[in-house]
């Protein structure tokens, strides 16, 4: 064989495998995830992974204030020679995903959303200046047009989340934000930037560092019942928003997938 063929098979040969190794990384994300095809943006390779998720126990603070896990350990180490734990966990502890039949009566249960809705470009809204003035500020039209002003359009499944400085509470009790009559201040979304998503956006999940998507002193859970019925999901609690950039990440969700659920606690990260 000449010189040029024996370097062009060389050469061929080694394209084949780098198409090989590409393939299989891209196979193996997918196969952790289901048989969902990744998007784009995992393609294009990621300089960090950001864990977006709190470490919780019974000391985390939850919507109604009471402990939303117990661990019954009923095998140890020394005993028998590994460790076991019997858990009771509140579905929405720690961080964790609000699935479409939480607020509704037919919605999608945790176990039944779309895994190519779980891998999302990340979209974090910045409203942590407003929140340091007013707990119950919101996340409005207004900021979400600010948003697409300086980045762009959100993307098509997109998750959009509020970055309010919450998350750095959670070990104190300015989390809740409990007043004198026991009602809650914390940041959230109001209903019309929720609307906003739904009517001009392709965005599948809306995020919060906070205890509920709606704002501490809310009511009638307005942004709740606008959202989840629409077989979109939340997630609460969210981790480290000060810590991705508002643009250009891409979330991956790793939903629990007990059947029936409302939702359940999720290791979240980011791709960067």
């Amino acid at each position: 064989m000449c010189d040029i063929c024996v370097m062009n098979a060389v050469k061929d040969r080694m394209l084949s495998r780098r198409s090989f190794f590409t393939a299989g990384a891209a196979v193996a994300a997918g196969a952790a995830l289901g048989t969902a095809s990744a998007p784009p943006a995992l393609a294009a390779g990621v300089g960090e992974v950001v864990d977006m998720t709190h470490i919780y126990d019974a000391d985390f603070p939850t919507y109604f204030g009471q402990p939303g896990i117990s661990a019954d350990q009923t095998f140890n180490f020394k005993e028998h020679g590994f460790n076991l734990f019997n858990l009771a966990v509140n579905e929405h502890t720690g961080t964790h995903i609000d699935a479409p039949l939480h607020f509704s009566a037919d919605g999608q249960s945790v176990d039944e959303i779309p895994v190519s809705n779980l891998v999302c470009p990340l979209c974090v809204v910045d409203i942590a200046a407003k929140a340091a003035e007013d707990a119950d500020a919101q996340v409005t039209p207004d900021d979400l047009a600010a948003w697409i002003s300086a980045n762009g359009p959100i993307p098509d499944g997109a998750c959009v989340a509020m970055h309010s400085g919450w998350g750095a509470k959670t070990n104190t009790p300015k989390f809740r934000n409990a007043d004198g009559e026991g009602k809650m201040h914390f940041p959230g979304f109001h209903v019309e930037a929720a609307q906003m998503l739904m009517d001009e956006t392709g965005a599948v999940a809306m995020a919060v560092d906070s205890l509920s998507l709606d704002h501490g002193p809310s009511a009638d859970f307005a942004t709740h019942y606008a959202w989840l019925p629409t077989n979109r999901y939340g997630i609460e609690n969210l981790a480290n928003l000060d810590k991705v950039p508002a643009s250009g990440a891409t979330l991956i969700v790793g939903a629990p997938a007990h059947r029936g659920g409302s939702g359940g606690p999720a290791r979240i990260f980011a791709m960067v």
